[in-house]
């Protein structure tokens, strides 16, 4: 819980572009790196913080990458005092509906799974986290891809891999769509819970169908005179 008992600006820091296009506030303790994300006006929480790693590995297993959900659905806790506004707990479920995979993927805070992404299927589980794999069989991580298999080709970092393929022309490890796409399961999320019910999605045209309330929390205006 942050306090909310505005304080004077530090010497070295510029307030207002640090602001930016959001709504202008006083400065308090607690609002800046690395607690500026516990704020809907610039972050969406450690859902938002984690999503765009996991969402994405779960859609890459899927190959769901360049695409999205139909429908989602969940509830979220909030705080009630302070100044932090984002969730503290969420559970939503995201519905799937195209040619690739017609199926639901959860997203939860509660104990479920450790952090990760994990798929479970007919044959059993496999969980995949920033740490390892593991699976309901070892079997299942024990299997050597073939060479007529997908391969990944491996990069120095994301910041020398971008600067790579300048060069190359090849694509990132990590594209910018795909990263679109996994941070958006989280926005979308956000936004259910925020208005309290199921909201359906286009993920072509990229727009919640028929809910114009759901439909302004995708954007928000900016403070004069930022501008986009």
């Amino acid at each position: 819980v942050a306090n909310p008992t505005p304080i004077p600006v530090p010497e070295h820091l510029d307030w207002d572009r640090w602001l930016g296009p959001a709504p202008w506030r006083p400065f308090t303790a607690g609002i800046c790196h690395f607690h500026w994300r516990w704020f809907m006006d610039y972050s969406g929480g450690q859902l938002t913080d984690w999503a765009g790693h996991h969402i994405d590995i779960a859609h890459w297993g899927l190959g769901l990458e360049r695409s999205g959900p139909v429908e989602i659905e969940g509830k979220g806790e909030f705080p009630t005092q302070g100044l932090y506004n984002v969730p503290v707990k969420y559970d939503f479920t995201c519905k799937y509906d195209n040619d690739i995979w017609k199926g639901d993927m959860r997203v939860t805070h509660n104990q479920i799974c450790k952090q990760g992404a994990k798929w479970i299927g007919e044959n059993g589980w496999i969980h995949v986290s920033r740490r390892g794999m593991s699976a309901s069989d070892p079997k299942i991580v024990q299997q050597k891809i073939e060479p007529g298999e997908i391969h990944l080709y491996r990069g120095r970092g994301h910041r020398q891999n971008f600067v790579d393929c300048i060069h190359s022309r090849k694509e990132t490890i990590a594209p910018i769509e795909i990263g679109l796409r996994s941070i958006s399961i989280a926005l979308l999320g956000e936004i259910a819970m925020l208005v309290g019910r199921k909201i359906r999605w286009d993920p072509d045209k990229e727009e919640i169908i028929g809910d114009a309330e759901a439909s302004a929390l995708l954007g928000r205006p900016y403070r004069h005179p930022w501008v986009l």
